[in-house]
Order: C-alpha cells, then structure tokens, then sequence
C-alpha cells in the first residue's frame, strides 16, 4: 500500500507538542537533563539547591542532568515544581519561547474565564473571511450534506476535508487509521487544511469531527475559517449515522453502546465547539429550511460577528 505523502522534508523529524515523534528513551533523558542544567543556570540555582527543594537526591540528580536517569512521573513533577516550569517544558525539543510569549502566557493564566474569551474574541476578530466558511461538529450531524448545498447557494468551491486527507494519503480513511493511527491521521489533517488555505480564498469546508481536539489545527481552522457548529439531539445523529449503514453500530448489541458514546463525546468537545462563531441545531429540520438558515448566520462583510446560536 502507498505510504502517505509529506508535507514537508522526508528527513525532517515530526513533532508532537514539541516532542520528536520516534525519539529513543536516551534521547529523552539527554534532552531532560540538558532541560534542568539550563532552568538551574537561569536561576542561577546550584545542583545542591534543587536536590533540597525537590526532594531528589543529589547522586540521583546528578544522573537525571547527565542523561542516564530514568526518572519516574512522580520525581519528574517533583523538578518541575521545583523548577517553577510546567512538567512539559523539561520535554519539549523546541526552543524556549521568548521573553514575550513567557509573559504574555503569565497575564493569561491570571484573567477569568469570561475575559479569556472576550481575548479571544479580539485576537480572532477579523481574521476569519466571511468567504471562508467551515463546518463543524460531530458525524452525524450533517455537515457533508449541507456543506456542498451552502457552497452552491454562494456559488464558491465545496471541499470535504477527509476527502483531501485520502487524496494526500491515496488511502481510505481506515487505511490510514489502521496504518498510522491517530496520530498520522492529524498530521494530514493538519497539512490538508494549511493547504485548503493557501488554494482557497473562497470555499466552504466539510470538517472531519475530531478537528477541535488539536488544538494548533483548531486555532488555524478558527482564525483563517468563519466556522459555524452543527448540532443535533445524539439520537438524531445516531440515527443518521445508522441509517448510513455504519458496520460499527449496525448490530443491535452495539446500538446503545454507540448512542451512549455519541453522547459522551459530544459532552466532551461540547466546550471546544462552542468556540465557533455561529451555531445551527439540525435536529428536526429540513434541508430548504437549513440551508438559508446557515447563510443567514455568515457575517455580511467579512468579519465574525458576535457568536450566534439558531435553535
């Protein structure tokens, strides 16, 4: 079978939140040692100092420093705090960030919920074309089919996001699942939306559901996209996606199992999908109500007013 196609450099190392993708147990623990030597010389802290407000001992983080430590959670979180960092950051293969980016990500963690997302709001505010559009929310929900009817009504492209997935792949999307899982499957996603963006000043973009759990592509989709979630009553989607013969939810035995996991994973991404600038219940309409319903919640100039909802 064809192997997925790269975005990028065949030799250049994939990353996952900073971590190279592959890198050896070694490779970890020299990077986690080098992680300590550089917070401590920051803080200009001796080794002697760090094994008294961690807790470790010093032979034994001697040997975390040195790259030969095979450190357990516990003892990791134990430096972390110690150190003031989150325990990520004494993982991570990226460069510090800057002093700006440090004191920015400080001043955030101090606002309330409420004036996060009014940051939120403003950082995003004109950054979405209106003739962009995107459509979110879990399968089921009707994306696939309104999608291409909106992009008609507008007369701009339809691009169903899984669809170039399989393209870059020249695999089925359980081809590629079954290859390369989960994590495979979002580098493609993410490299098939940076380039929807870069061909597509105008179109109306299919999501795939699992979209908002990455957070980097979500932003990407939410800043370059007006994206508006569908949503449905679980057993509606359930039954939408039954009547669409899905083998998994096929049998009867696995029907309340399945209701039970549309509901729960809805529950989940429920805040994540609220991030959208507009929201549209499908449940109990029909499509010519639907569709004039979804263009009426595009912004008229090109900017995402404030977050609408049509029950």
């Amino acid at each position: 079978m064809a192997k997925p196609r790269s975005s990028g450099s065949e030799h250049e190392p994939r990353k996952r939140d900073g971590v190279e993708l592959g890198a050896s147990e070694s490779d970890l623990h020299a990077l986690l040692g080098r992680h300590v030597r550089e917070a401590r010389a920051r803080r200009f802290m001796t080794r002697k100092a760090l094994a008294r407000d961690s807790g470790i001992s010093l032979a034994y983080l001697a040997r975390v420093e040195g790259g030969t430590g095979n450190i357990s959670l516990g003892l990791l979180r134990r430096l972390a705090l110690a150190l003031s960092l989150p325990v990520e950051s004494l993982l991570t293969s990226e460069a510090a960030p800057n002093a700006d980016f440090t004191l920015i990500v400080e001043f955030l963690k101090r606002q309330t919920p409420e004036r996060l997302a009014r940051i939120r709001q403003q950082l995003f505010e004109g950054e979405a074309d209106g003739q962009r559009i995107a459509l979110i929310g879990i399968r089921g929900v009707g994306k696939s089919t309104l999608a291409p009817m909106l992009a008609d009504r507008l007369g701009i492209p339809f691009v169903e996001l899984n669809r170039e997935i399989e393209a870059q792949a020249n695999l089925a999307l359980g081809e590629i699942f079954t290859l390369f899982g989960q994590r495979g499957y979002r580098v493609l996603e993410r490299a098939c939306l940076e380039r929807v963006i870069a061909k597509y000043p105008n179109v109306v973009l299919a999501t795939g559901g699992g979209v908002v759990a990455e957070s980097a592509t979500y932003e990407l989709l939410l800043s370059s996209f007006f994206t508006i979630w569908l949503q449905a009553r679980p057993r509606v989607m359930f039954e939408r996606v039954l009547a669409q013969h899905d083998a998994r939810i096929a049998s009867a035995n696995l029907r309340d199992e399945a209701l039970e996991n549309i509901g729960r994973t809805l529950e989940a991404r429920r805040p994540l999908y609220e991030l959208a600038h507009a929201s549209l219940d499908t449940s109990g309409k029909s499509l010519e109500q639907l569709v004039p319903a979804l263009q009426a919640l595009l912004p008229a100039l090109g900017k995402p007013k404030p977050r609408a909802v049509t029950g």
